[in-house]
């Protein structure tokens, strides 16, 4: 019960937040934070820590750009292709490293997105380093107009909260139990019968998908993707936010990756709502080196939030109600 009010209170915060913040700011976070989710799903309630998510992220954000802006799709089936395109590629980079655990599994991972990377590099659809630039927002099923920023903020929520949803529903099933006994202990998952590697494998692909999704997103929020989606440091940002938030909740990546988006944006970014707030003005005045304040901050969750900050707080009040 508490958590479907937590949730119905977060559901009417997000609703009213584009009436006081800047939207775009907004739908960034809003596309991290089920960034973050998806990525929470295989790392938290798996045990696969993977570097390789950014190559599912960026893809399919080159993908949805590319059919919204060549093709002229609408834009709910450039979400779709990009999506489908980050399950693919999930998919692909399963099979390859699903069989592997530990450093192995995540080296794996970060090299063939490191390989992803380069082909977006040279691949002449993706602009090079000048990225893809462009891309229309069209009409949502031919009748929604979402040039504005207010009505497509609305859309991005729809989303995100689907993409929530389907963490949610997949966590608490008896598949997600599955999927944490594989976790907890994977060798006596496998003397039960489970065929740990097709749990493991259709976990990722489900992570990979949602990425995608938010990778689309974003590129259909902002009108164009560059290579710093699909780069390795994206992916060890979005480590960052989960283990920041809290590893193994479905908050906690939402939480870490509004943390870590505002810690990085500059003031223009986050509208002249929060011009006058200190904090901002201070963290805007770092310039490039706000990176050694989030690696500060990252620092100080390790030491004293060992389960993140949602973590900490579910701990605490277990404690108080022990």
């Amino acid at each position: 019960m508490n958590k479907k009010i937590g949730y119905g209170l977060f559901l009417v915060a997000a609703l009213a937040a584009p009436f006081f913040f800047y939207p775009v700011f907004l739908m960034k976070m809003l596309c991290f934070a089920l960034f973050a989710s998806a990525f929470n799903l295989v790392f938290g309630y798996a045990g696969l820590l993977s570097f390789g998510h950014a190559a599912f992220f960026g893809t399919a954000g080159y993908v949805a750009g590319h059919a919204l802006k060549m093709w002229g799709v609408p834009p709910e089936v450039g979400l779709l292709l990009g999506t489908l395109a980050g399950a693919a590629i999930g998919w692909i980079m399963g099979v390859v490293a699903i069989r592997r655990q530990g450093i192995y599994f995540t080296m794996i991972t970060m090299a063939i997105a490191q390989f992803i990377y380069f082909l977006c590099l040279q691949f002449p659809f993706t602009g090079g380093e000048d990225g893809l630039q462009g891309v229309p927002r069209g009409k949502l099923f031919g009748v929604l107009d979402i040039s504005s920023d207010l009505t497509l903020y609305f859309v991005v929520l729809a989303i995100f909260v689907f993409g929530i949803a389907v963490i949610i529903r997949a966590v608490h099933s008896p598949y997600g139990q599955v999927l944490k006994a594989v976790k907890e202990n994977e060798p006596r998952a496998i003397s039960l019968g489970y065929d740990v590697d097709k749990y493991k494998l259709l976990a990722f692909v489900l992570s990979a998908a949602l990425a995608g999704l938010a990778g689309s997103t974003k590129t259909l929020m902002l009108g164009f993707a560059t290579l710093s989606d699909v780069h390795w440091s994206l992916s060890g940002l979005i480590v960052l936010m989960t283990l920041v938030g809290g590893l193994g909740t479905i908050a906690g990546p939402i939480i870490g990756a509004f943390v870590i988006v505002i810690l990085e944006s500059k003031l223009g970014d986050i509208g002249t709502f929060l011009a006058n707030v200190t904090t901002i003005e201070w963290f805007r005045s770092l310039g490039e080196s706000v990176n050694i304040v989030i690696g500060v901050i990252f620092i100080v969750c390790v030491l004293a939030f060992r389960r993140g900050i949602v973590g900490e707080f579910m701990a605490f009040f277990s404690r108080k109600r022990a």
